[in-house]
């Protein structure tokens, strides 16, 4: 019985022992130098060592305000988090200054942890001057203006030779385009020509004399010089031989060898009065006109072939001279494209390496 009381007490001992562990909150309150010169910076780390989800309230400090008298809190930031034997440890940074000589003593840093107050430990910040030879006034100097870095010719050697690259090849570009455009160009463009069928170029011409209503007008020469005009012009297409050359007598006696008879008598009568009306100023009516005009339709109509209007592409056929000329333009022009773009690739490298340097 004696034992187990023992051993009841014990128990109740170690677990108030460990109540009392983790309930325990730690404030540490350090500074890396203890002394500064007067202007520098000093920082005061504030810990905190509490319970998981514990809520901390920090001592807050404003922008030059403070902690001590003759001592300022420049800023003041998170330190880090850690977790320590189911404990949160939490800091807090605070960057200190001051610009009077003199050894000055930090207060400790309230800390609130859920609701109940806590606070680190004092700390002593001695503030240094600079000696300062009053008995030599002469050895004082003013301030040096700014110094610009020192130029260094590795830094910018690269973008040198680079800039002369490009330089050289600027020159070779203008040297081939100048080559390029003294030369001869060379003519390779298709031209399509249309095939319009005689009988339609012959019956297009007649409808513009009707359109122009010069079967009635009082001009009958131009009338009939268009028209024979028109028909020698098909006859020449359709049958081969140079009719505008030839007299009437001579395409009739040309034509009768594989032509209808009554369309070439038709015809006749077209040429001889077309030829008493051009050179033996004859009148002809109105009625005859008309009849020659028609005589001139049926002559046409009876005499076309089935031939049908097409297209013709006629590609130019280029020396041997000027096949190795369009050949050499190609290269040059091959060459000079791919110049430009490494002329154009170098300049934005050039320019980015001395905004580099620059910058």
């Amino acid at each position: 019985m004696r034992y187990l009381k023992t051993i009841i007490c014990l128990m109740c001992l170690l677990g108030m022992t460990f109540s009392g562990h983790a309930q325990t909150v730690q404030v540490e309150q350090k500074i890396d130098s203890v002394s500064i010169l007067i202007g520098q910076q000093a920082h005061m780390t504030v810990t905190v060592t509490a319970q998981h989800g514990a809520k901390i309230d920090w001592q807050k400090f404003k922008p030059s305000q403070y902690i001590t008298p003759g001592v300022e809190v420049v800023n003041s930031v998170n330190g880090e988090t850690s977790e320590v034997d189911g404990m949160t440890k939490v800091s807090k940074i605070y960057t200190l200054t001051s610009f009077d000589e003199r050894l000055y003593a930090i207060p400790p840093v309230k800390v609130s942890v859920n609701g109940k107050p806590y606070v680190g430990t004092q700390l002593a910040l001695k503030v240094l001057t600079v000696d300062v030879d009053t008995v030599h006034p002469n050895q004082f100097f003013p301030p040096k203006d700014v110094q610009s870095n020192p130029f260094q010719w590795a830094d910018f050697s690269l973008a040198f030779w680079l800039s002369v690259v490009l330089v050289i090849l600027c020159c070779i570009v203008y040297y081939l385009y100048s080559r390029l455009k003294s030369n001869k160009p060379v003519i390779t463009r298709i031209r399509i020509v249309k095939h319009i069928p005689a009988h339609k170029k012959a019956l297009n011409e007649i409808d513009k004399i009707k359109s122009e209503h010069m079967q009635v007008s009082e001009n009958q020469k131009e009338y009939y010089t268009k028209l024979t005009d028109t028909v020698r012009q098909y006859i020449q297409e359709r049958f081969g031989f140079n009719a505008m050359e030839m007299t009437s007598n001579e395409i009739i006696y040309r034509l009768r060898e594989s032509g209808d008879q009554k369309s070439i008598d038709e015809l006749h009568e077209l040429f001889e009065t077309a030829d008493l009306v051009k050179f033996a100023k004859h009148s002809a009516l109105i009625n005859e006109n008309d009849l020659n005009l028609v005589n001139a339709i049926n002559f046409i109509d009876g005499t076309k072939t089935a031939a049908e209007e097409t297209e013709e592409k006629i590609i130019p056929q280029l020396s041997d001279d000027e096949e190795k000329s369009r050949k050499s333009r190609t290269t040059i022009k091959s060459l000079i494209s791919v110049i430009t773009v490494a002329v154009v690739v170098l300049l934005v490298y050039i320019i980015y390496s001395v905004y580099q340097l620059l910058g």
